[in-house]
């Protein structure tokens, strides 16, 4: 078999092709960032609003009417607890009531009355016991001795009994009269003179025994009595009878 042969002749040198001399580079590509890159605030903001959409979507578990019941029950729930509290409140105190000790109610004490005619009172060693008024005497005495009124007298006829352990005399001067107006009269000792047996001039009285006297009294003509003061002295306390 034949083999070809290369032909014979001057080598020449293969060259590689020439390339110019300032050849055009291609540029390396710019990444190119997203939107979410650039716009953080915004991307945060969003991812907020996201996660409480999605915390109020697990939580609420239903949709306004759910939360409108469920809202209403527990507010029963508290009233009902509220109620519940302010009863055992009532309770205690009816309980505490009822084993408070009950105080008596305040007796009314019955009204002070004056003593009037007939009725016995006290003042010292003397008791007395008013008997009778008469008023608009003009005079006392008789036709022949006798003694006028400035204006009218009024004539208080008494017993005086003695309850001490000792004699004591009755003066007629100790005693006042007092007449509707508030007005304050002493008694007419001079008018006793002309009054039979009137023993309030000045009467010495033994322990036991009484007297019955007239004390006289010279009073305006329109005057009228009210109370008299009786005295056993003319330094006791009195005590006070009407003589209405």
């Amino acid at each position: 078999m034949t083999v070809p042969t290369e032909p014979t002749g001057p080598t020449q040198k293969q060259s590689a092709p020439e390339q110019p001399p300032f050849a055009p580079q291609n540029p390396a590509p710019v990444a190119t960032k997203s939107w979410f890159a650039r716009h953080k605030i915004l991307t945060g903001i969003g991812g907020v609003i996201v996660l409480i959409i999605a915390v109020n979507v697990l939580g609420g578990g239903g949709d306004d009417g759910d939360v409108a019941a469920t809202t209403g029950d527990a507010t029963a729930v508290e009233e009902s607890a509220v109620e519940s509290e302010d009863a055992a409140a009532d309770m205690a105190d009816t309980a505490d009531a009822e084993d408070a000790p009950k105080e008596d109610a305040p007796k009314e004490e019955p009204a002070e009355t004056t003593p009037g005619i007939g009725d016995a009172v006290r003042d010292g060693k003397f008791e007395f016991t008013v008997t009778g008024v008469e008023t608009g005497v003009a005079s006392v005495g008789n036709e022949y001795l006798s003694q006028e009124a400035q204006g009218q007298y009024v004539l208080v006829s008494m017993s005086v009994e003695n309850i001490g352990d000792e004699s004591q005399y009755f003066f007629g001067d100790n005693q006042s009269l007092t007449d509707t107006e508030g007005r304050t009269h002493s008694a007419d000792s001079s008018a006793s003179i002309y009054l039979e047996e009137s023993d309030s001039l000045a009467t010495e009285i033994n322990p036991g025994n009484s007297v019955d006297g007239i004390v006289a009294f010279d009073v305006p003509a329109d005057a009228v009595p009210a109370t008299i003061d009786l005295h056993d002295s003319a330094f006791s306390g009195g005590i006070v009878v009407t003589l209405k």
